[in-house]
């Protein structure tokens, strides 16, 4: 019994205090080459380059370095600036596309500033494939290199050879990692060439985006996947090939999402459910997209919607009737009477068939609801059951266990726990306290005063910037430091968008959201260095003949002069004082 307690109060303590877990630190280097200056130029690499790092972002890296056309001087550093990156992280990734060599049985990454006339020439003009794994040796659990370079490559069949015996491989040559935990892909086996492919990407790089980042899903697998997807796109002609071991666990590059309990999720649908608003069933879904209580909340927004859609037609008809009545009242012309009539038809047909719309949507909801009470009761009753069948099996086990003092004193022992049931034993407070946390995010996220996730996490300190600032628009005389049922009030009574947006300096502000301010638009064929910002008096001339100034400057005094000696934002402060010469 001592055991069974130890576990359950493990689990109760994960469940009420546990913080989650670290998570490992990921790195990826990703490169495409493509602009090649002594060749021709490969059309795919940028492009598969571009589509590897939204993959990798999307999957969460911490760090996706890309790099694109480099040169041997630019791939030098940018080796040397991700060796540090990768110096105390777990996971390290270097995805290249491009050109590759194979001289002598060693592969080399090739610039795109190389000439490679002679044999000689790649010790120099190229990137060695060992220093791309010297760099990510740091890594601590997985060290990976993805190769989209086993293209026909043009330098080997002008390139001049200084001794006879020197070979030069077509495609890249087999590797063995000596570091453990070390997978080296490549497009196409060892010794063989890939297709750059006749779509925006290669056959290799389009599956790999699809695999790779899959959550949960270890790597071999993933490769093998990849492999299958481009023997089947390329008529067996392509076989990619990993080269490497890994150990007897799982090894996903983008870890499984943790599972969420069913009875967080149904904390969160009632809550939702509560407030009855489209904003707190949009952050209920945003948080739990898909499943049972996703479908139902999708429900909920459909009925809110109809709701909507009759109320907008009801106002309709009413002021076409209002109208028709008006017209009618004025004594106006026939057809324009029988028009506003025919509007009034049409606007209460819209309104019957609305109401029509909101009544079935209301019967899906509570045919919904009452499927969801079913299912919810069915759950009660067999964890019930599941309960008294684990105190039938405790209760000989704990009068067998029962120490002779204790049952000579008849002390009292604390009410038993369940281990099937984590979640029973949950404080009524810390529930009340989440929930009531939530309900004023979405509330504080509808009146525009927060945009961040919704969860039960009470912003304090430097982070209680969102609790101020709407103190601040509803002027009270101090932010609140504690979530209260006063405050929920309080925001339920404000309009949306109450906060107004602000937005920084890179930033400006579309249909009340903060977007990213677009770079202007410069002439094809103008280097920045040669657009230059205007004179103090070519901007004073500008200003004279869009009439910024006109009313009160000349060609020597007022704003005109003012402008020049002072500057545009000095002059026009001073012309606003000044309205007249």
């Amino acid at each position: 019994m001592r055991a069974l307690g130890a576990i359950i109060i493990a689990v109760w303590a994960s469940w009420l205090f546990g913080e989650p877990a670290l998570a490992e630190k990921r790195v990826a280097l990703v490169i495409g080459n493509s602009a090649y200056e002594n060749v021709a130029r490969l059309e795919n690499p940028a492009n598969d380059a571009i589509a590897m790092t939204a993959t990798l972002k999307e999957a969460g890296f911490d760090v996706v370095d890309f790099r694109r056309d480099l040169k041997i001087a630019d791939m030098r550093r940018a080796f040397r600036d991700f060796s540090d990156k990768s110096r105390d992280a777990d996971v390290a990734v270097v995805y290249y596309a491009g050109h590759g060599i194979e001289v002598d049985g060693t592969n080399y990454l090739v610039p795109v500033d190389a000439a490679l006339e002679r044999d000689l020439d790649v010790y120099d003009e190229a990137f060695p494939l060992d220093r791309v794994l010297v760099t990510i040796e740091p890594a601590k659990q997985l060290r990976l290199v993805i190769l989209d370079a086993c293209r026909d490559n043009p330098f080997a069949k002008t390139m001049k050879r200084t001794i006879g015996s020197r070979a030069v491989g077509r495609g890249l040559a087999k590797v063995e990692p000596t570091s453990p935990n070390t997978l080296i892909a490549f497009a196409s086996k060892a010794g063989s060439t890939a297709s750059d492919g006749d779509s925006k990407n290669s056959p290799f790089t389009s599956a790999l985006v699809k695999h790779i980042a899959t959550p949960g899903l270890d790597l071999r697998r993933a490769f093998g996947f990849v492999r299958d997807e481009v023997l089947k796109n390329t008529g067996n002609r392509q076989e990619p090939y990993v080269y490497g071991s890994l150990g007897g666990d799982d090894v996903p590059l983008v870890p499984a999402k943790p599972a969420v309990s069913t009875t967080e999720i149904r904390r969160d649908y009632e809550l939702a459910l509560q407030l009855g608003t489209r904003e707190g069933w949009n952050a209920f879904l945003e948080q739990f997209p898909e499943g049972f209580y996703a479908n139902l909340a999708k429900g909920q927004l459909n009925k809110i919607a109809s709701e909507e859609a009759r109320i907008a037609a009801t106002e309709k008809a009413r002021l076409a009737v209002e109208e028709k009545t008006r017209l009618a009242a004025d004594g106006a012309k026939q057809a324009e009477q029988a028009k506003a009539a025919a509007q009034a038809r049409t606007a209460e047909e819209a309104r019957v068939v609305a109401e029509k719309a909101k009544e079935v949507e209301q019967a899906k909801v509570a045919a919904a609801e009452q499927a969801r009470a079913a299912v919810e009761k069915a759950a009660a009753e067999k964890i019930a059951s599941l309960k008294v069948d684990a105190d039938k099996v405790a209760e000989p086990r704990q009068t067998a266990e029962k120490p002779a003092v204790e049952t000579i004193l008849q002390e009292p022992k604390p009410p038993k726990r369940d281990a099937s049931l984590p979640s029973e034993p949950m404080p009524v407070e810390s529930s009340a306290a989440g929930l009531l946390i939530k309900a004023i995010k979405i509330e504080l996220k509808r009146t525009g005063c927060y945009s961040g996730r919704i969860d039960e996490s009470w912003p304090r300190g430097s982070s209680n910037d969102v609790v101020q600032k709407f103190a601040r628009y509803a002027k009270l005389l101090s932010a609140p430091e504690e979530p209260s049922a006063q405050l929920l009030e309080l925001l339920k009574s404000k309009p949306d968008g109450f906060c107004p947006v602000q937005c920084g300096s890179s930033e400006v502000e579309q249909n009340g959201r903060c977007v990213k301010r677009e770079a202007p638009r410069r002439a094809i064929g103008v280097t920045p260095d040669i657009i230059k910002p205007l004179s103090a008096i070519a901007r004073a001339d500008q200003a004279y003949r869009n009439g910024t100034y006109r009313e009160c400057m000349g060609p020597q005094t007022g704003c005109y002069a003012r402008t020049i000696k002072h500057g545009e934002d000095r002059a026009r402060q001073w012309c606003s004082r000044k309205p007249t010469c």
